[in-house]
């Protein structure tokens, strides 16, 4: 495999070659075919540099966008096949959503007692600093509203499982983190909505219980249906039973729904937001049947627990080279100032993070812990929203400009806190 590796390596360095060539000659063709060589052929063989092999999940993002610019056909339709489809995007994000959760587990929130200060001031830090820094980038660089309310929308997320990443590979307050990013997602469905009806609602059109109801569906179902799978792990007879019970209610539910009850719902005069409810009731009903099959499943293949993360990273990808696809024209026209925008808004989060945890008395441990927290965002989160709009290459694109970045500069950081560890420092 090592070999594979290095050929890899060597067929990047002479395919960087080729395109420089092709750019030169202006060989559309020959540039576009070279530019995926080099980016796939890097990718998987980077590995091969010490340094670098801890960054092949960010050439992984990078390579997906280099294709979506480079071959934008290929990824937004497959025949008949839209890839943009918003219920495709949905179960995608779901699969990711779930890869995320089965890293988490209910004992992570028995943290909450002893931490309690650290998680009130990452949660304000959070859902202020990021959503405004936002706005304001919006305003300086004066983006299309659909593309600003994307940027908005990407601050607006809750923190994602990268960050509990980057705490670990820093030494940081890891506890802190993990109950910070659980809170943090339990109350993105009320503050998420909140912030871009404040923010973005002059922009682009806010429903304020849709994108509620959007959000427990992409990120509280799938965490529920993993959260489901910790507890049978270690349930008691008697709970496991409760979980039969509710198993069964749900599958007689959802066999029932498309063999009339939900036609029955639609005729029987019911307000939308009734309906929607009914909607996302089912989706909660449908997570306890995914959680118990999964559950048997992992025990058959105990492996499972470990594949689900690489899934996670498959849905990741696709979804940003869908929306580097389906944005691509506006990349072109936007794409420099959005990655200048991910930068100033990234550093924002790490600074202020960090400095107002200080500011507030938390040690240094847990003010780089909130300075993760704050400053990485859910990338997933806001494609889901994105999609579920319809503007997947407009309000997603920042999304899939922000990721890289944020995945980049928090290994930065990390490592950088990681050599310089506070009790060295005291």
């Amino acid at each position: 495999m090592k070999s594979i590796q290095q050929f890899l390596l060597g067929v990047s360095a002479v395919s960087i070659l080729v395109l420089l060539y092709a750019i030169l000659q202006e060989n559309l063709l020959l540039s576009r075919i070279t530019a995926v060589l080099t980016a796939l052929s890097f990718t998987i063989g980077m590995v091969c540099i010490p340094s670098l092999k801890n960054y092949q999940y960010t050439a992984w993002i990078i390579t997906a966008v280099v294709a979506g610019m480079v071959y934008p056909a290929a990824f937004t339709h497959w025949g008949t096949i839209d890839l943009r489809n918003k219920w495709l995007i949905l179960i995608i994000i779901q699969f990711v959503m779930f890869g995320m959760g089965i890293q988490m587990s209910i004992h992570d929130f028995s943290g909450l007692a002893s931490t309690g200060k650290g998680v009130a001031i990452g949660l304000l830090c959070h859902f202020s600093i990021m959503p405004f820094m936002g706005w304001l980038l919006t305003k300086i660089f004066d983006f299309e509203p659909e593309i600003a309310a994307g940027i908005i929308l990407i601050g607006s997320c809750s923190s994602g499982l990268a960050s509990n990443v980057m705490v670990y590979l820093a030494k940081a307050n890891l506890v802190l983190s993990v109950v910070v990013t659980a809170m943090a997602t339990l109350v993105a469905p009320f503050l998420t909505p909140l912030i871009m009806k404040l923010l973005a609602g002059t922009l682009i059109e806010i429903h304020f219980i849709n994108m509620m109801m959007e959000i427990i569906k992409i990120v509280i179902v799938p965490i529920s249906a993993a959260l489901l799978h910790d507890y049978l792990k270690m349930a008691s007879p008697q709970g496991k039973k409760n979980v039969n019970v509710l198993l069964f209610i749900s599958l007689i539910w959802l066999l029932a729904l498309p063999f009339g009850l939900w036609h029955w719902f639609e005729s029987s005069s019911l307000s939308s937001e009734v309906l929607q409810s009914l909607e996302v009731f089912s989706f909660l009903l449908a997570a306890i049947v995914v959680g118990v099959l999964y559950h048997q499943g992992a025990k058959l293949f105990p492996k499972l627990d470990k594949i689900m993360p690489y899934i996670s990273m498959f849905g990741i990808i696709y979804f940003t080279t869908v929306t580097t696809a389906a944005g691509r024209e506006n990349l072109m026209k936007v794409g420099f100032l959005l990655f200048i925008s991910s930068v100033i808004h990234n550093a924002s989060g790490y600074f202020f993070g960090y400095w107002l945890s200080r500011l507030f008395g938390l040690d240094k441990n847990s003010s780089r812990t909130i300075a993760f927290e704050v400053g990485l965002q859910n990338g997933g989160m806001a494609s889901g929203l994105a999609g579920g709009m319809g503007k997947l290459g407009t309000v997603g694109l920042p999304a899939a400009v922000f990721s890289p970045w944020m995945n980049i500069s928090g290994s930065i950081l990390a490592n950088y806190w990681r050599k310089k560890s506070v009790e060295n420092e005291e």
